[in-house]
């Protein structure tokens, strides 16, 4: 639907002066008002700011007519050339009076018309930026939502390439153990004692690896996702693919 479409649907609907209102200030505050809708509001501010003063102007002009009409009435009698000059003074300013309030009631009448039809012009505009923010964010969070799955799938690839190494590390172990004895191993594993074998829940001495796989898969939900570099994620090697791969056919084989 057009813009124009929209205005008709609207003209006979009593929009709510939208720059009072807080709520409508809060539909921008993330992402600011756009230049239309700034110019917009300016406008509507101007024509409210001269609305009142205008009233203003009226109120005092009102005063000042009383003031001259008193001053003619009171000199009408007068017959001295001082008072005839009042009288023609008084008389002047008075019509000149007359005018000036002619003239501000005449726009003051016409500025709730324009604050209207600025103010429906302000409500498309805002309903432009809403409709547009919202479907940005849809689509934003689909992209999100894509991307969660596909980080789950690689988080699941990884716990079993984790679980594969530790266990290629008890079977190297076990088989230098077998072939050199223990003896021998002790003697070098003073040596050479940055591994662990087994799993992180394993390692008695390793107090910060305590979630099991499963935690660690259910813990995806604390993932920070600014944090994650989306471009490093996408630039997985082939190698490595297949290597995950031949984990998980050999996990699954060993089942």
């Amino acid at each position: 639907m057009g813009e124009h479409d929209y205005s008709a649907a609207i003209a006979k609907i009593k929009v709510p002066m939208l720059i009072l209102d807080q709520k409508w200030h809060r539909l921008f505050a993330l992402g600011g008002k756009p230049s239309n809708v700034k110019e917009l509001e300016t406008r509507e501010n101007d024509l409210l700011k001269r609305e009142a003063e205008l009233k203003k102007e009226l109120k005092d002009l009102k005063k000042v007519k009383e003031n001259l009409m008193s001053s003619v009435m009171s000199n009408m009698e007068g017959t001295s050339d001082l008072v005839s000059k009042k009288l023609d003074d008084d008389k002047r300013l008075l019509e000149e009076c007359k005018e000036r309030i002619a003239s501000a009631e005449d726009e003051l009448m016409d500025i709730p018309n324009q604050t209207e039809e600025v103010n429906k012009q302000l409500m498309l505009a805002s309903m432009d930026y809403c409709y547009d923010k919202l479907r940005t964010n849809s689509q934003e969070a689909e992209e999100i939502t894509n991307w969660i799955k596909d980080i789950r799938v690689q988080l699941k690839k990884n716990v079993i390439r984790k679980h594969n190494r530790e266990i290629n590390n008890k079977e190297i172990y076990s088989y230098m153990h077998d072939v050199f004895g223990m003896e021998v191993l002790n003697l070098f594993d003073l040596q050479n004692g940055d591994f662990y074998l087994g799993t992180a829940d394993d390692k008695a001495d390793d107090k910060s690896a305590k979630k099991s796989s499963e935690e660690e898969t259910a813990d995806l939900s604390n993932v920070n996702l600014e944090d994650v570099d989306l471009d490093a994620v996408s630039k997985e090697t082939k190698e490595d693919s297949d290597e995950i791969d031949e984990s998980i056919e050999s996990a699954e084989e060993n089942q």
